[in-house]
């Protein structure tokens, strides 16, 4: 069995990485780059909720945050746009610690309202902070240039920022891979068990907050220089909103199903707006409900594990298949090895 998934594993990398290099082929290329946007964006949300459990609802700071830092330091100081990228990344995650610090202390719909809280203040700064910002015009003209190469076909700059996208899911991957990730999952799981063994549960949440606000970070910074300006949409309490629906769509705990969610609701999206519907909201509400009753674990979650009672197999990495006693202590047993 375990011979089996790992044959499979390469399979469906080298498929995700032929869909990731066919996408601009296949769809409109600014789409395109916003599903990679929007797919690390959800990523990075599950890795808080599916691999932690907790359920922010201002990780729009972090995004928008991110695409306001990139803007201003692709406009105000001519780097080339992966410094930028990185820059507003750095910026997520130091906005991170202080918010993360005062929040993680709490659980449930107590820690999601407090998230949402500081990120209502993070867009009061940025409607207010207008000689930064732009108020409600935003930024506007963001540069696509790397090292004099003019990137303003949205063609050729998906392809440059790519990388960023693959990196940042590497990164999320190997996090719920690693010891640390098992931790995670554990405290997840049993937090008085996990901190009756000795794990410092508020500092692996808070570790586990920045992690995710600066890969949430990398994705806000390339959406901005990908769009060439940023707005107070960003940062607004809605997008936080959109990309929990993205990974619950997708499949909680499964980390890929985030890509699944982004990519159904950012090309649903578009082709309702190009066919002058503007209510958008209705249909993509009305998909969220009946996913949720039909497909319990998600899109690609149900998939797994559908696919994993077939060949008898236990449905592989996802967080949902640890929700067991013995899962945790076999977990924090691995994750002191």
């Amino acid at each position: 069995m375990i011979l089996s998934r790992l044959a499979r594993r390469p399979v469906l990398l080298a498929a995700g990485l032929a869909v990731a290099l066919a996408l601009p082929w296949l769809i409109y290329p600014p789409v395109a780059m916003d599903i990679a946007c929007w797919a690390l964006f959800a990523a990075a949300v599950d890795l808080l909720l599916g691999f932690t459990g907790l359920l922010s609802f201002g990780h729009a700071a972090f995004w928008g945050g991110a695409a306001y830092t990139a803007g201003l330091v692709a406009l105000h100081t001519g780097l080339p746009f992966p410094a930028a990228v990185l820059g507003g990344a750095l910026l997520a995650a130091v906005l991170a610690v202080p918010i993360g610090y005062l929040s993680v202390r709490l659980r449930g719909i107590y820690f999601a309202m407090v998230t949402l809280a500081f990120a209502q203040m993070v867009y009061f700064v940025a409607n207010q902070w207008r000689d930064v910002t732009g108020g409600e015009n935003g930024l506007q003209g963001i540069p696509r240039e790397l090292f004099g190469l003019d990137l303003s076909d949205p063609f050729f700059f998906y392809y440059a920022g790519l990388p960023f996208v693959l990196a940042g899911f590497f990164a999320a991957w190997r996090i719920v891979r690693s010891p640390f990730g098992r931790v995670l999952v554990s405290i997840r799981d049993n937090p008085a068990r996990a901190r009756a063994l000795g794990y410092p549960v508020d500092r692996y949440k808070l570790l586990a907050f920045v992690l995710s606000a600066a890969l949430s970070g990398i994705a806000g910074g390339l959406f901005a220089i990908s769009h060439g300006f940023a707005s107070l949409q960003e940062v607004y309490w809605t997008t936080s909103g959109q990309v929990v629906m993205m990974v619950v769509l997708g499949g909680i705990g499964t980390l890929w199903g985030g890509a699944v969610g982004a990519a159904l609701i950012v090309e649903l999206n578009d082709r309702l707006a190009t066919a002058g519907f503007q209510e958008t909201g209705i249909i993509t509400g009305a998909i969220f409900m009946v996913v949720v009753l039909v497909f319990r674990r998600g899109l690609w979650g149900t998939t797994r594990h559908l696919l994993a009672s077939r060949g008898n197999t236990s449905p592989g990495d996802d967080a949902q298949s640890s929700k067991n006693e013995p899962a945790e202590s076999e977990a924090l047993s691995d994750a002191r090895t």
